[in-house]
């Protein structure tokens, strides 16, 4: 068969995936703070873009409230709240200038004295936001052009790294030498230890490892004590030595932390020459100490958790799921600022601009509301798949897929995980991530209804916290305890589970329970 080039013409569909598409998905995968970020990126490129402020008042023509009627009287004959409360600052600014003889700017230079001419509403004005934020500061308008900031009298937060550099420009006095030190204060992690390479360092630096070892010993004695350690045997090290506590047994047991760490006490006594007592009393000179003890000067910031969906109890018996308003950007496409400039464009280039902004903000706005319908969606039938784990608790837990749901909304499977990701719904029970919902299935052992892996691997925690020091359970009897409950689990299922809840196996679990009756 002659292989010859042609030229052939072909007809089809093909699904392409255009800009919009693309971002819409990632919309709806981002979590509320990603998407806060993304919709304030765009509210800055876009002019045409609004966010939509919450109205605190009272709905039109609903009745004002009793004590709302002077105000409400006052705003019909053209004086509104804030001329009536600027009037009464007003006024009681010139009684006290009057009793005291004086310009109130003698007295309080940072707030502009009544005597002063200002701009229509300028000093009642800035008295007014005195008075209502009781921070006595400037606010803008008359006075000296620096503004009052209350927040510069507040201490900030001190590193560890800044607590460490003014200890060290006071212990060390060779500029070589502190620049050496400054090194090693800036490799210092969240807890205090080193994570620097000195011989590295040193070549890098042209500087003898006997001197880089002269510097970290001084830098080891600032305060706090057991920074600028290696391990967590040399922190406790240092820590004991501040306390004059580190003799030969307490040596030997810091050696063998390994063996504290599986409870394997007698080998601990054989490995220190010490008897129960005083390994007792060594142990616990231990857990006084501080494995971390730059933690105290962290800066990490710790963000909540803020729920995209909030389920509640509804009055049938069934449950209501609403979305959190708090995480939905509001916006709003502003129509008549378009209708307004577009008039105006000088030429194609600003024409095609604005034609560009006012579809990138309706499709914004119409994406926001696709993605807020699609998580509720989804987020109800959860709900509904998982009724008994909201009744009963986590051992009701059903074993649930992302195809189930998906089948049920009528949705495709990736359209669920992305909705399910990066997304927490509040319950009766508590806090969790959507994808919490989802676990595999275990089998029943007398062929009933599937078990979900989270609802057993709960049953195994409580299995471990209920046992005596007498009985310890063993892998092998949680599997028989489970399948006499119906559940069919392996053995290597049950230590796998109990090793994700960081439980330890039953020999360590025997030891350290008669360490703790003895």
């Amino acid at each position: 068969m002659a292989l010859s080039p042609k030229l052939e013409i072909r007809q089809g569909q093909t699904l392409i995936m255009t800009p919009q598409l693309m971002q819409a998905i990632k919309l709806l995968q981002m979590s509320s703070l990603d998407l806060t970020s993304y919709v304030e990126a765009e509210m800055e490129r876009n002019p045409l873009l609004e966010r939509v402020e919450s109205d605190a008042g009272p709905a039109e023509g609903g009745e004002a409230a009793d004590g709302d009627t002077g105000s409400a009287s006052r705003e019909a004959d053209g004086d509104g709240d804030g001329e009536w409360l600027s009037a009464e600052l007003s006024d009681s600014s010139r009684d006290i200038a009057s009793r005291l003889d004086t310009d109130l700017g003698n007295i309080y230079p940072d707030d502009p004295g009544t005597g002063r001419e200002q701009p229509a509403g300028g000093a009642e004005t800035q008295q007014r936001d005195q008075w209502q934020t009781g921070l006595g500061g400037r606010t803008g308008g008359g006075g000296a052009s620096d503004d009052y900031n209350l927040e510069a009298f507040v201490a900030s937060d001190v590193s560890l790294q800044q607590h460490l550099r003014e200890q060290m420009v006071l212990a060390i006095a060779d500029p070589v030498d502190r620049m050496i030190a400054q090194v090693m204060i800036d490799n210092l992690d969240d807890a205090g230890y080193l994570r620097l390479d000195l011989d590295e360092t040193g070549e890098r630096m042209g500087v003898e490892r006997a001197r880089l070892d002269q510097i970290l010993s001084l830098l080891q004695t600032l305060e706090p004590t057991g920074v600028f350690a290696t391990s967590l045997a040399e922190c406790l090290k240092l820590q004991l030595q501040e306390k004059n506590r580190y003799d030969p047994a307490m040596a030997a047991l810091i050696e063998n932390i390994d063996l504290l760490a599986r409870h394997d006490y007698a080998a601990l006594k054989a490995a220190c020459g010490v008897d129960d007592e005083d390994l007792r009393e060594m142990i616990a000179e231990l857990r006084a100490l501080d494995p971390k003890p730059g933690s105290f000067f962290g800066e990490t910031l710790i963000q909540p958790v803020v729920p995209d969906v909030v389920v509640r109890a509804a009055r049938d018996g069934g449950w209501s799921v609403e979305l959190n308003s708090d995480t939905l950007p509001k916006v709003l496409v502003n129509q008549t600022y378009y209708a307004l400039i577009s008039k105006k464009a000088r030429d194609e280039t600003e024409k095609t601009f604005l034609t560009d902004c006012l579809q990138t903000a309706n499709w914004l706005s119409k994406s926001l509301d696709q993605r807020a319908r699609t998580i509720l969606k989804v987020a109800s039938e959860i709900v509904r798949q998982q009724d008994a784990f909201l009744a009963e608790g986590v051992q009701h837990l059903r074993p649930l897929n992302l195809r189930t749901i998906a089948e049920a909304i009528s949705m495709h499977e990736s359209t669920v995980s992305r909705v399910t990701s990066n997304k927490y719904i509040a319950t009766p029970r508590g806090i969790f991530e959507l994808k919490y919902f989802f676990s595999a299935s275990i089998p029943s052992a007398g062929g009933g209804d599937a078990h979900s892996a989270e609802a057993v691997r709960h049953r195994i925690k409580a299995l471990i916290e209920a046992e005596s020091p007498s009985d310890v359970l063993s892998d092998d009897t949680l599997v028989k305890v489970l399948k006499a409950e119906g559940i069919d689990i392996a053995r290597r299922t049950v230590a796998k589970y109990r090793e994700s809840l960081r439980l330890p196996s039953s020999v360590q679990r025997r030891r350290e329970k008669q360490a703790r009756r003895d």
